[in-house]
């Protein structure tokens, strides 16, 4: 166990800065070793895409997510995931807007966007225990959520194979990423996934611990750091991804993505962690953030459907809204909103 409450704050924040590094650093190295190796099988990269290259890219929310429940910090597990999914619809889909107007895929519009709610909706169900009350995500619910996602990548690899080729310009850009220059060595393909999937642990670890002690001397809940900070260093993989998708004006692939993302979120990671470790769900979470995450999804169908398109003037209003929604979720968090909760 590394004493994190015997260091100066200063180095708990190089601590918690070094652990996003390596959780950066080790979800790309993961994504592209194990793309690479599912090619050299002969595995369709449609499948690749779907299922191998979507689950690795989740894991520095997983990981940190698991190292969180596993020591006894629920909220900043479920904060995590909650604020993952605030942050790719609000954030990161509001800047890639002000960047340059993301285009809408019919089948979002008629299949993904209505899932994500659908998801959305049942996860925050399975979240509570009745209207304010702490709830609880157990293992029955945690394997409900792990068939979710089974019958999700499932349908998805159906319709891909249905599809043909151009569905594999639809996948999105961390497929294009990780396939446009894949490794050929067996080898080097397993000694990247290692590498990944160590630096992935060492840096949930420092990003975890430095950030419950940080949290613990500032008087804030953890819930609150997984929320803001946790959520948000997990998810610069996906903002800078969809920055640069934006610049290049490849936006018809960023919403895809971040839909996919929050799907993931829920389902995979929320059902994993769950199974293994359930997860206690503050009834705070009830006021702001869970009722946000729902109103998100239904502007996102919403824009969709209406237009199929994000103008710059919605990805402003979005990025707006999130962070009222974030100071809404501090002050809340804080117990100057409801503080009979």
């Amino acid at each position: 166990m590394i004493p994190y409450e015997t260091f100066h704050t200063l180095l708990l924040s190089f601590i918690l800065l070094v652990g996003l590094a390596l959780l950066c650093l080790g979800g790309d190295w993961l994504a592209k070793g194990a793309a690479s190796l599912a090619l050299i099988l002969k595995i369709n990269p449609v499948i690749v895409g779907l299922t191998i290259v979507s689950i690795s890219t989740s894991m520095p929310e997983m990981i940190t997510a698991f190292i969180a429940a596993a020591g006894g910090n629920s909220g900043l597990a479920v904060g995590n995931i909650v604020g993952s999914n605030l942050g790719n619809a609000g954030l990161i889909l509001g800047v890639a807007a002000l960047i340059y107007p993301i285009s809408i895929q019919n089948r979002l519009v008629k299949l993904e966007v209505p899932l994500l709610l659908i998801v959305t909706v049942m996860f925050t169900l399975m979240s509570m225990g009745g209207f304010l009350a702490a709830g609880e995500i157990g293992r029955v619910e945690g394997l409900l959520l792990l068939a979710g996602v089974a019958g999700y990548l499932f349908f998805m690899v159906m319709q891909a194979k249905r599809s043909g080729p151009m569905e594999t310009s639809e996948i999105g850009e961390e497929l294009a990423d990780e396939l446009k220059d894949p490794i050929e060595s067996v080898g080097k393909c397993v000694i990247l996934i290692l590498l990944g999937s160590i630096f992935l642990a060492l840096g949930a670890e420092f990003l975890v611990g430095s950030a419950v002690q940080i949290a613990t001397r500032l008087g804030v809940s953890d819930v609150l750091i997984g929320l803001t900070l946790v959520a948000i260093g997990t998810s610069l993989p996906e903002l800078a991804a969809s920055v640069a998708a934006a610049l290049r004006r490849q936006s018809d692939i960023i919403a895809g993505n971040i839909v996919g993302s929050n799907i993931f979120n829920m389902l995979l990671i929320g059902g994993s962690v769950s199974t293994f470790f359930p997860l206690q769900v503050e009834r705070r979470l009830f006021v702001i953030e869970f009722p946000s995450m729902v109103l998100l999804t239904l502007l996102l169908w919403f824009a969709f459907y209406t237009e199929r398109k994000v103008t710059r003037v919605e990805g402003g209003f979005l990025v707006v809204l999130y962070f009222v929604i974030i100071g809404l979720s501090a002050a809340s968090q804080m117990g100057k909103i409801l503080p009979g909760i």
